[in-house]
């Protein structure tokens, strides 16, 4: 009989963070599903803009990955900062809403054509 948590009673694989020995001194990678996490976004958007190449990744064993790197640089793609307060005389330059263009020659009204099944059956 199987216990609960794997198979033949050993536990099971944790999914995400890559346990790197120190050794080494490779920087651990996340998982989409952990980036989202600590976006507040979906795994699917994550994959999404990696695909678009919009946010750094690395592709491994067909899957995408995130360095701590990474996800610091996705946080500052992402940050938007206030602009700063305009003075009075740059809001009066800039108008807010469209200003409407006289034409420049006659205007010309367009009519409607007769629906095709009525001409046909006349």
């Amino acid at each position: 009989m199987l216990r609960r948590g794997g198979c033949c009673g050993f536990p099971r694989r944790q999914r995400g963070v890559t346990k790197v020995s120190r050794e080494t001194g490779l920087p651990p990678s996340y998982s989409a599903a952990e980036v989202a996490t600590s976006l507040g976004c979906s795994e699917w958007w994550v994959k999404e803009q990696a695909r678009r190449r919009r946010i750094p990744f690395m592709k491994s064993g067909g899957s995408y990955r995130f360095t701590t790197d990474h996800v610091r640089e996705i946080f500052h793609i992402l940050e938007e900062r206030p602009r700063p307060a305009a003075s009075p005389t740059e809001s009066e330059a800039v108008p807010h809403r469209r200003v409407q263009t006289q034409p420049m020659g006659p205007v010309v009204s367009l009519r409607a054509r007769r629906p095709r099944r009525t001409r046909n059956a006349a």
